[in-house]
């Protein structure tokens, strides 16, 4: 009867199996544990992800068109304050 230890005088191929079970092991380990240690922090992962306005919220879109250079300045912060009226000072993410 032979046995894996018996097989041609030596461990064979299968000794390279067990170091590569326990990377893998380990490799899974620690990226479980990045993916999960930043989600019981407090806050945002990334700060100022938050604070941009994205899809069709007025304020996006009054953002999105000041940057473009479609509007000035002035005609900015008065739609703006108009914006604030009917939405609150609160509605967008901090000026």
């Amino acid at each position: 009867m032979q046995t894996l230890a018996a097989w041609g005088g030596g461990p064979g191929p299968w000794i390279l199996l067990f170091p590569l079970f326990w990377a893998a092991v380990v490799a899974g380990g620690v990226t479980l544990l990045r993916r999960t240690a930043g989600r019981g922090r407090s806050g945002p992962r990334h700060p100022g992800r938050e604070e941009r306005p994205t899809g069709d919220a007025p304020i996006a879109v009054l953002g999105r068109r000041f940057a473009s250079g479609e509007i000035d300045e002035d005609e900015y912060w008065r739609r703006l304050s108009v914006l604030d009226e009917q939405f609150g000072p609160g509605a967008h993410g901090g000026r």
